[in-house]
């Protein structure tokens, strides 16, 4: 049920590694255009394309696995409060009168 860290931060990696190649590929591009032929301008395209495909994919792949995770999470908390609802209720309440408390000595 728990993320671990390093899948994360090596996710997070690989996205921001992917855009960063697109926005220097997309600079480069550019930066050849006005002086290329068409045939390097194709060439250009085409690979700032593939690179802009392969960000796409890594993006869409981390907001699948961010939501998998996110109903794991949904799912342990309504299995807690279905096995404990005493101590959420408990807790809740207590929450509550601090935060009235708080709120009222202002």
């Amino acid at each position: 049920m728990t993320a671990e860290p390093t899948a994360i931060e090596g996710t997070k990696d690989e996205l921001v590694r992917d855009f960063r190649a697109v926005v220097v590929n997309g600079d480069a591009l550019m930066d050849r255009l006005g002086n290329s032929s068409a045939e390097q301008r194709v060439a250009a395209r085409t690979k700032f394309a593939t690179e802009l495909r392969k960000a796409s994919t890594a993006l869409d792949n981390a907001r699948i696995s961010v939501t998998e995770k996110a109903k794991d999470a949904a799912g342990a908390t309504h299995e807690y409060v279905r096995e404990n609802p005493w101590k959420v209720l408990g807790v809740a309440a207590v929450t509550g009168l601090v935060i009235g408390f708080v709120l009222s000595r202002r």
